[in-house]
C-alpha cells in the first residue's frame, strides 16, 4: 500500500506552489477513476458553522468536476439543502467517507446521493489538516464507483492527508525549523507508515515494545502531529520519502 501511496502524492510532494500541488494530485489520481476533485485552503468560519459560511470561506485552489454541475440545482441541494459533511467538518474529522455520515441505501439520503450522481459522484472521501493559526487544507475526492475498495480507500485517503499536510506548508509563514528527528525516531516513522504495531517495530529494530512506542512517539511530537497517521503525512509532506 505505501507504494501506491507514495505513487499518488509523489507529484504534490515535489510541486512548489499549492496550485502545482493540486494539478499534480488530479493528474495521478485520473487514471485511477477520478470523477471529482475540489482542494481548498481557507480560515475557519467564526460562528456559528452553516453550508453557506463553509462555502462562503473560499480559498478553492483547484477543482475537477462534470462540466456545468458546480451551480446546479443538484450541487445546491447537496451543498446547501442537504450537507451530512457539517458534522465531521465541525468535530474536526481528518479523514472520512462521505457515505459514514450518508449511508448508501438509507432512505434519507437517497435525494443527496441522486443528486451527487449528477455529478459523477458515487461516494468520495475527505482528507483535511489543519494549521496552527485555524488554516484549513480540505481535498474532497470523488468517484463514479460507490463501492470503493476498502483499501484502495486508504490509500488515496493516506496520500490526501500526505497533500493536505502539503498545502499547508505552502500556505504556513516562515518559522524556526522544528527539532530533526534521531535514526531511531526516522526508522520508526517509515515503519508506521507500513502499518506496523509497536510490538512489530520493537521486534524489526530488536527493541522493547515500550521503547518503541517511545521513538514514534518523540518522532510524533517533534512533527507537532496529533496522531500516528498525522506524523506519517507530515513526515513525508516534508521530507517526500520515509
Amino acid at each position: 500500500m505505501l507504494d501506491t501511496i507514495l505513487s499518488i502524492a509523489d507529484g504534490a510532494i515535489r510541486a512548489r506552489t499549492a496550485e502545482d500541488a493540486s494539478a499534480a494530485l488530479c493528474d495521478a489520481l485520473l487514471p485511477r477513476g477520478l470523477s471529482y476533485l475540489q482542494v481548498r485552503n481557507y480560515h475557519r468560519p467564526r460562528g456559528r458553522l452553516t453550508s453557506a459560511a463553509h462555502w462562503a470561506a473560499g480559498g478553492v485552489l483547484a477543482r475537477h468536476v462534470r462540466p456545468g454541475w458546480i451551480g446546479s440545482a443538484s450541487s445546491n441541494y447537496v451543498c446547501f439543502e442537504q450537507n451530512p459533511l457539517l458534522r465531521p467538518i465541525a468535530t474536526g474529522r481528518t479523514r472520512y467517507r462521505f457515505s459514514s455520515y450518508a449511508p448508501h441505501g438509507d432512505k434519507r439520503f437517497a435525494s443527496y446521493w441522486e443528486a451527487m450522481s449528477e455529478g459523477g459522484i458515487g461516494d468520495a472521501l475527505c482528507a483535511t489538516a489543519y494549521g496552527e493559526d485555524g488554516t484549513i487544507a480540505s481535498l474532497h475526492i470523488g468517484f463514479d464507483d460507490a463501492a470503493l475498495p476498502a483499501a484502495f480507500a486508504e490509500a488515496v485517503q493516506s496520500a490526501g492527508s500526505i497533500v493536505a499536510e502539503r498545502l499547508l506548508a505552502f500556505a504556513a509563514p516562515e518559522t524556526p525549523d522544528r527539532p530533526a528527528l534521531t535514526a531511531r525516531e526516522r526508522d520508526a516513522i517509515s515503519y508506521v507508515a507500513e502499518g506496523k504495531t509497536d510490538w512489530e517495530i520493537g521486534t524489526i529494530l530488536g527493541l522493547s515494545e515500550a521503547t518503541a512506542r517511545f521513538h514514534v512517539d518523540n518522532a510524533r511530537r517533534k512533527l507537532g502531529a496529533v496522531n500516528r497517521a498525522q506524523a506519517v503525512a507530515c513526515y513525508i509532506a516534508a521530507n517526500g520519502f520515509v
